[in-house]
């Protein structure tokens, strides 16, 4: 088994604080709204397993990451990333194969691999809405789960109504929410005004792993999402599992994350093991 290493990163005003292990390209994995790097914490070991080094930056306001929290776009949630990637890579060759991003994560992953092209061959999408938006609906939800002062019962209720497959124990998520990080990311995303970054897929291999009940990010038409996304997307499907995925059905996301950075290592484009 891969160590696990903990580095704490400068940056312009503040710092990253990032986890990694394992050897070999690298893989950079970013989690979902209003949570941290320690949603990984099953899947990184099977990535790290198979050959990879798995980076996992701590979102601004989780762990020991710092930074401006007004004022700010996914542009600068995305700068972030960077600069743990650049502090890990050799000097002047900042590069890894793959950056994931779960639901909220692929905004920022999207962001970075459209703004810092030369960073990442590829990209990988999980549990992700296409647009830019959260529906009004969906918005009551998310905020209600992210916010650890409200009963335990009204949130459990939206976790189980819209993140996780009929039949799974949703109460594993009460934990590890940053309600006051929810707040500053939406408003990141919100302020981000062009969103050309949204068809990141034009120009990269682009992998859509979608949950098969997933509420938030329902299984899209291919057609659509190449289209939203760009043509050089491909999409898998988790059966089984709802928009939280990594609790659901760990063993299955790492392996089509696997099978596709094996796939661009090939240099094929990106073509993933169905689920």
């Amino acid at each position: 088994m891969s160590t696990l290493e903990r580095k704490l990163i400068p940056t312009h005003e503040g710092q990253v604080e990032l986890l990694v292990e394992g050897k070999g390209p690298r893989i950079v994995l970013l989690p979902s709204l209003a949570r941290g790097a320690t949603d990984f914490d099953e899947i990184a070991p099977i990535i790290a397993a198979a050959g990879f080094r798995v980076l996992r930056p701590q979102p601004r306001g989780v762990g020991e990451s710092t930074g401006p929290t007004e004022g700010i776009t996914l542009i600068d949630l995305a700068a972030d990333v960077v600069a743990a990637i650049e502090a890990d890579c050799a000097p002047g060759k900042p590069e890894v194969l793959c950056v994931v991003g779960h639901a909220f994560g692929n905004w920022v992953a999207r962001v970075l691999a459209h703004h810092w092209p030369s960073t990442t061959k590829s990209v990988a999408l999980l549990a992700a809405i296409i647009g830019s938006t959260i529906s009004p609906e969906l918005l009551i939800s998310v905020n209600v789960v992210s916010d650890n002062s409200k009963p335990d019962a009204d949130r459990l209720f939206y976790l189980e109504r819209d993140f996780f497959a009929p039949g799974h124990d949703a109460s594993v998520w009460l934990s590890g929410w940053h309600t006051e990080v929810s707040k500053f990311q939406l408003a990141a995303t919100n302020a981000t005004a062009d969103s050309s970054w949204t068809e990141v897929g034009k120009n990269l291999p682009v992998l859509y792993v979608a949950p098969e009940f997933d509420k938030i990010a329902p299984v899209p038409e291919e057609d659509y999402l190449r289209d939203r996304v760009g043509h050089l997307t491909t999409m898998e499907i988790i059966h089984g599992s709802g928009h939280a995925l990594l609790p659901e059905k760990v063993a299955e996301a790492a392996a089509v994350l696997v099978s596709f950075a094996e796939s661009i290592m090939r240099g094929e484009g990106g073509t993933a093991k169905s689920a």
